[in-house]
């Protein structure tokens, strides 16, 4: 994939779905959360079509104060795993990535916990709340063991804040890993846009 990515949710649809395109404008995947299920299920199309799924994220468990959401791709095998770590998302959001072989190989952290706050109070005042994505715009760092940051995430100044951009800082270790940081950021975002925390 060409970077930087950019996710763009879509208003008008009732489920939780955003667009993926890359640097040069190519879609690379459409993201669906599917909507009235017991446990959460996301999956990953090759494009807004939606001839193909790519892969498939679903939760473990029904409610879950640390949840834990399995990667699948087309073939049903399981590549990798994001676990959101209950306590210290209260006030910032941090989730570890797993391997294939469920070893804790990266993190998601919010890098500035005082946007975020800013971000959710002013995101649910009437008519001010619209304007809130222009002004408190979070961002995420995906870092590995060794604290080498490879991936930021930021969210972009846009009405109802539904446009995010994901910036490469350091090559990837392998295919895996850019795919287990991209599942893991889209998990992450749809989760805290229900939270209210990512309006």
């Amino acid at each position: 994939m060409q970077f930087p990515l950019n996710f763009t949710f879509k208003i008008s649809s009732i489920a939780n779905d955003f667009r993926v395109h890359d640097a040069a404008g190519v879609e690379v995947a459409y993201v669906r959360q599917k909507v009235f299920k017991l446990k959460e299920e996301v999956q990953v199309f090759n494009n807004e079509s939606r001839s193909q799924v790519n892969f498939t994220v679903k939760a473990t468990k029904w409610i879950d104060f640390s949840p834990t959401y399995l990667f699948f791709d087309a073939q049903g095998m399981q590549t990798g795993s994001v676990v959101r770590q209950g306590m210290k998302s209260i006030w910032r959001a941090s989730y570890v990535i797993c391997d294939e072989k469920g070893k804790a190989d990266l993190s998601i952290n919010e890098e500035n916990a005082v946007v975020k706050v800013f971000d959710g109070i002013f995101g649910e005042l009437p008519l001010i709340g619209i304007l809130a994505g222009y002004f408190f715009n979070p961002t995420y760092l995906v870092t590995r063991t060794n604290g080498l940051p490879v991936v930021r995430l930021t969210k972009e100044k846009s009405f109802f804040g539904r446009r995010f951009k994901v910036d490469k800082l350091a090559e990837f270790s392998s295919t895996g890993e850019e795919n287990r940081i991209m599942l893991g950021l889209m998990m992450m975002i749809l989760l805290d846009r229900q939270r209210g925390l990512v309006p």
